[in-house]
């Protein structure tokens, strides 16, 4: 039939109607209290970058805070960006590392969930993104350690992931690629911010906190033209004659969300973020028809280490067997602990593989003279652990392990009393938590509908989006790499540069 619908026939029908009860339509707008070219909403580092790319581009900048203060989640974290292919850091590190290498761990360690498209563009552009980071102000020290975990001095390289697990290193040569600000301490997320909002501001972007950002605002062809928020007391419309860039974190603080989409993550017991993750941007993102994807997924993290020789003790859990190599990344343990063993394990150690003090991260459940009185105050089958235990120590007198190959550093039978056990339980140990899902986006970070056609002036970047980082958490670096990379490419794609 010649009057026949089509799908996009229909779908410009829709987009002239208001597209659902949580957006708003451009005719319905009486005044516009401000006029930019473009609106960010979050000021973490997603948003931040994309405001200076768009500033760049010759644009007029607004970067919409909920909070006080600036920076999101971003300023909260380790601060570290996960970069590789032979990065300018690297190289004064004397450091080898490929494009490919780069590409082949990320691929792997992401399973079913790769997306190819966005990993190839990520690995080959990262050592331009590196120096694009040190334009900004970031500093970095040129200096690498071996020590595993969050550097705690002013050391700018490590091995953030586990690039040096057999699981991976078999596949894959392991190159360090997480880059951290070379400042001592544990702040480096602060030290970013630090360099990256100011970078911002001289450029020319705006910068406004206290304001709740409601709904978007769409122009008659389905175009997002604006957004409504609430500042002052007020509700006001602000108009976004390029785009709107929702960077506004995830949905960690939001329990309704978070038992709906993530209920394994609800689970654990610190919800690590901002307090701005709420969601918002994503309920937003929806509500002008946007798709999400991997909305279950976030890292969740046992932090067994540091002190690193706590790896030599095994880790196992309600049947009393191992189920990973220690020397994993901890967001790797995290994730089978969460995700697969019903949120329970335990540490089981001698004397030369325990914590020796009273840490905040683990509690000390079960010690014992001997491992058979150890094992007989631990809910599991005795026989089972008493089991593991052997096979373990069989093997790792001969610096082995068949099961998970582990590396030969952190091998060592458990022989030596006291042994002790500690619960990792993700509602016990301190075990935080974070959200990955979002928006569906393309390479440019415009946000995709359920047909995987992009929504005109639409973008998302950071946890807002379904970005590269995947469950089990790739590397730390990867979530902070992934949104000042690909907030880099909204703002520009909003003010219309192709790359």
């Amino acid at each position: 039939m010649n009057n026949e619908l089509t799908r996009r026939s229909m779908l410009a029908g829709l987009a002239a109607a208001p597209l659902s009860a949580s957006a708003l339509t451009a005719g319905s707008v009486r005044s516009w209290f401000a006029s930019v070219d473009v609106i960010v909403v979050g000021s973490g580092v997603a948003g931040t970058a994309a405001a200076i790319e768009a500033c760049a581009a010759g644009g007029t900048v607004l970067v919409l805070e909920m909070l006080p203060k600036l920076g999101g989640s971003s300023a909260m974290s380790g601060g570290v960006v996960y970069c590789g292919g032979g990065t300018a850091l690297q190289k004064a590190c004397g450091v080898s590392d490929s494009e490919e290498a780069m590409r082949d761990y990320i691929t792997a360690a992401s399973g079913l969930y790769a997306q190819s498209e966005k990993i190839d563009l990520y690995c080959e552009q990262s050592p331009a993104h590196f120096d694009w980071l040190v334009q900004q102000g970031v500093h970095y020290e040129p200096s690498f350690t071996a020590e595993k975990g969050l550097p705690g001095s002013a050391d700018s390289l490590y091995y953030s992931g586990s690039e040096q697990v057999a699981e991976f290193a078999r596949q894959t040569p392991p190159a360090p690629r997480g880059h951290v600000p070379g400042y001592s301490g544990w702040t480096g997320g602060r030290s970013l911010m630090e360099a990256l909002i100011p970078s911002a501001q001289k450029a020319g972007a705006k910068y406004l906190t206290g304001v709740t950002c409601k709904r978007l605002i769409a122009e008659s062809d389905g175009r997002i033209g604006g957004i409504q928020v609430e500042m002052d007391g007020e509700t006001r419309q602000l108009r976004a004659k390029k785009g709107v860039v929702l960077a506004a974190g995830g949905f960690v603080h939001n329990s309704d969300m978070l038992q709906t989409y993530a209920p394994e993550l609800a689970q654990c017991s610190v919800p690590w973020g901002n307090m701005g993750d709420q969601g918002m941007g994503i309920q937003m993102g929806i509500s002008a028809g946007g798709a999400t994807a991997q909305m279950h997924h976030g890292f969740a993290i046992m932090p067994l280490y540091l002190p690193d020789h706590v790896l030599k003790g095994i880790v196992v859990n309600q049947n009393g067997q191992r189920f990973i190599g220690e020397d994993h990344y901890h967001a790797f343990l995290g994730h089978e602990i969460a995700f697969h063993q019903q949120g329970k394990a335990w540490l089981i150690t001698d004397k030369t593989s325990q914590y020796g003090y009273d840490d905040y991260r683990v509690a000390e459940v079960a010690r014992g003279k001997t491992l058979d009185e150890l094992t007989g105050q631990l809910p599991m089958p005795k026989d089972a652990l008493l089991a593991s235990v052997a096979y373990y120590n069989r093997h790792a007198r001969k610096q082995r392990d068949p099961l998970f190959g582990k590396v030969k550093e952190y091998l060592s039978p458990l022989r030596e009393a006291p042994f002790v056990a500690y619960d990792l339980s993700v509602d016990k140990a301190f075990f935080p938590a974070h959200t990955f899902g979002g928006l569906r986006t393309s390479v440019d970070s415009q946000v995709l509908n359920g047909f995987g056609e992009a929504i005109p002036g639409l973008y998302a970047a950071g946890r807002t989006s379904a970005g590269l980082p995947v469950a089990p958490y790739i590397a730390s670096g990867i979530s902070l790499g992934d949104g000042s990379f690909f907030g880099r490419r909204a703002g520009r794609h909003a003010m219309g540069v192709r790359s």
